[in-house]
C-alpha cells in the first residue's frame, strides 16, 4: 500500500500513527518532494469513485493564492489533473492507496470500515 503524505501535516502525522497502531504496512511517499505524475492521479481518480475535486487541498494556501476556488468550475478534468501533477501541495493528503483502494484524506471511520 502507498501512503502519500506531507511529513509536517499533522492529519497525515495522525494518519500514519493510525496505520502504525493498526500493523498496516505501507510505503510512505513526501507528496510535496515526489509529486504524483498525471497518470498516477488519472489513475487514482478513476479507481476512488470521487469527485475530482476531492482531491485538491481546498484548505492549502497555494490552493487560495491560485483562486482555484474560483477557477476550478470552468476547467476540464484533463486541465485540473494537469494542475494537480504540477505541485504535490495543491493535492489533499493524506492519500491511500492500495489494489482496489484510494483513500483521500483521514477520515477514521471510513479507514476502519477499508482497511480492517
Amino acid at each position: 500500500m502507498l501512503f502519500l503524505e506531507y511529513p509536517s501535516c499533522s492529519s497525515c502525522k495522525k494518519a500514519k500513527k493510525w496505520l502504525d497502531d493498526h500493523d498496516i504496512a505501507y510505503t510512505a511517499r513526501n507528496i510535496k518532494t515526489e509529486n504524483p505524475t498525471h497518470e498516477e492521479l488519472s489513475a487514482w481518480y478513476d479507481n476512488s469513485g470521487l469527485e475530482l475535486k476531492r482531491f485538491f487541498n481546498t484548505s492549502g494556501q497555494l490552493y487560495k493564492s491560485m483562486k482555484l476556488k474560483d477557477k476550478l468550475p470552468a476547467m476540464s478534468e484533463e486541465e485540473k489533473l494537469s494542475l494537480l501533477s504540477t505541485d504535490g501541495m495543491l493535492i489533499k493528503r493524506p492519500i491511500v492507496i492500495g489494489d482496489d483502494l484510494v483513500l483521500v484524506g483521514f477520515h477514521e471511520q471510513k479507514w476502519i470500515e477499508e482497511l480492517i
